[in-house]
């Protein structure tokens, strides 16, 4: 049974994350990041990856990371959707990171872990764990094809790119990048071309990019609970203080209902992923089903505590002035990454031998 509970280092790493996150990505500064051509705020990635050091948690410390385990990382995912924070932290120290690991590449792995470089895994951010589309091939050494809606493609400075009979590494710098418009402006989107691009093989088969994937959705949901987390408190926050008819509109009966529903929801999200994150860190055989649990729950949770979050502040919450919509996107963009909540259900009826309707 895995402990979900929360350690005295995580609980010190959830401070020092959070009090970066207040200072440098408050949410109008989210919001102003979202009107500018970058793909990603450099100032708060490196204040997280390299002077924080949370680029190499899960990594070794003779590879020249922390030495910690996916359970910290997790805590710093959560943290990163309380704020929805436009860096490039799941695509790099997370689902890059865990193929390189998957690998056992020792070359990049290193100056991902310092923050030097930022790796992405080139393949659309909705492919789940369950099948690796695979759309390059790869000829004497260099790569052919396209790849499209891959995550954080403009931020990357290396591509993982799944071709052919293994996993390949290519310099951003040698493929074709166009951005592309993305629903949540603070995980932006890239379509890639590769023609005859020098790439150098990592891993032979899928199996790495396999494992990434999972890691990835198990980091996510992580990620949902943050994000879930933070829309339920400022709704709860806003309906003690918002007045009609001369009383809290917190203190009606309905909107009781719907946030005490929310926070337990809320609660049981926190469960799954925590479980999730605690068996990837332990390399769990039920690690599968852990992750598939996870996905299907946390990306409906995310997306209702959004619109909850919408709803409940009335019209200031419609408004591009205030964050809630830039949860609302998140949440939603979340719900189709890495896997649907349905394709993870039907994942999850395999694994447990549940024969189809």
């Amino acid at each position: 049974m895995s402990d979900l509970l929360y350690g005295e280092i995580e609980n010190d790493l959830r401070a020092s994350v959070r009090e970066v996150l207040g200072d440098l990505a408050p949410w109008a500064s989210v919001l102003a990041g979202t009107e500018k051509d970058e793909p990603y705020d450099a100032a708060l990635w490196r204040a997280i990856a390299v002077q924080l050091g949370c680029a190499g948690l899960p990594v070794p410390e003779e590879l020249g990371g922390a030495g910690a385990t996916w359970r910290e990382t997790a805590v710093v995912m959560e943290e990163l959707g309380r704020s929805a924070a436009p860096v490039p932290f799941l695509g790099s120290a997370v689902i890059a990171t865990a193929a390189l690991l998957a690998a056992g590449e020792r070359e990049l792995l290193p100056r991902l872990a310092a923050g030097e470089r930022i790796a992405v895994l080139a393949v659309p951010f909705s492919t789940a764990p369950y099948a690796v589309p695979v759309t390059v091939e790869a000829a004497g050494g260099a790569l052919t094809g396209e790849v499209t809606g891959v995550a954080d493609g403009m931020a990357a400075d290396v591509l993982l790119v799944p071709a052919g009979d293994g996993l390949y590494a290519v310099d951003a710098a040698d493929a074709r990048r166009t951005a592309v418009t993305s629903l949540d402006m603070t995980r932006r989107l890239a379509d890639l071309a590769f023609s005859a691009a020098p790439a150098r093989r990592v891993a032979e088969g899928d199996g790495a990019v396999r494992a990434a994937l999972r890691t990835g959705a198990a980091m996510l949901a992580s990620e949902q609970l943050g994000l879930a987390e933070r829309c339920l408190d400022d709704t709860v926050a806003y309906v003690k203080t918002r007045y009609q008819f001369g009383r809290p509109i917190g203190s009606y009966q309905g909107l009781k209902h719907r946030l005490a529903d929310l926070w337990t929801s809320v609660t049981q999200a926190r469960a799954v992923a925590r479980h999730a994150a605690s068996c990837a860190a332990a390399g769990d055989e039920d690690t599968p089903i852990a992750v598939a649990v996870a996905q299907a729950h946390c990306s409906a949770v995310a997306l209702k505590a959004a619109e909850e979050c919408v709803q409940m502040h009335g019209g200031i919450g419609f408004t591009w002035e205030h964050p809630a919509h830039l949860f609302l996107k998140r949440a939603k963009a979340d719900s189709i990454a890495l896997g649907t909540p349905d394709r993870h259900r039907a994942a999850l009826a395999a694994l447990v031998d549940l024969p189809p309707a």
